[in-house]
């Protein structure tokens, strides 16, 4: 219901904030689930400027402040093309909780940094992870070991690629879940 009215308004910010602004008018407890859901049906439908002024009414309401909310609107910017909000974000959000940003955030920013081609973002956010003890995944791995190949600092990947990747990987073989030995080369 409230993924149909914003969608139906112009793209303006102040229309957009009035009708929301209008529909919590006469609750008495906000409607954070109704409102969370009407961010995931957007996002659902990639109306990716309509997740962004959803999700900033909601945080300027002084709800919706979850890491959940953080990682849609992190993606939101990306898809739309802003990575110095989302920078001013990821800022914001590395300050305010410093100690509990999970990997799944830090691995959205390098994702971000990556479809941008931010290489120095992108070591910035891996460096930030290594000094908080947050051990990346593999995919987040590979972004950041490219990231050096790519500024020249072979040294670097592959001190990255040995550190993190484990020495197992699993594939599938004959419809049975196979480990095997990693080839630990960057070409892998």
């Amino acid at each position: 219901m409230l993924d149909g009215q914003v969608s139906e308004l112009p793209n303006e910010k102040e229309a957009v904030y009035g009708a929301l602004d209008k529909w919590t008018a006469w609750e008495t407890e906000f409607p954070l689930i109704a409102a969370a859901k009407a961010l995931q049906i957007l996002r659902k439908k990639a109306q990716w400027q309509r997740v962004i002024q959803v999700a900033k009414w909601m945080l300027s309401k002084g709800q919706g402040d979850t890491m959940g909310t953080y990682d849609t609107l992190l993606l939101a910017f990306d898809m739309d093309g802003r990575v110095d909000e989302a920078e001013t974000l990821w800022g914001m959000v590395l300050h305010i909780h410093q100690r509990s940003i999970p990997k799944r955030l830090f691995a959205r920013m390098i994702s971000l940094y990556d479809h941008h081609d931010k290489q120095n973002g992108m070591i910035e956010v891996f460096a930030d992870m290594e000094e908080l003890g947050i051990r990346p995944d593999e995919d987040t791995v590979r972004k950041v070991a490219r990231a050096f190949k790519m500024l020249g600092d072979k040294e670097k990947q592959k001190l990255v690629l040995q550190r993190y990747l484990p020495d197992w990987k699993y594939i599938h073989f004959n419809g049975e879940r196979v480990r095997v030995r990693r080839n630990k080369c960057p070409g892998d």
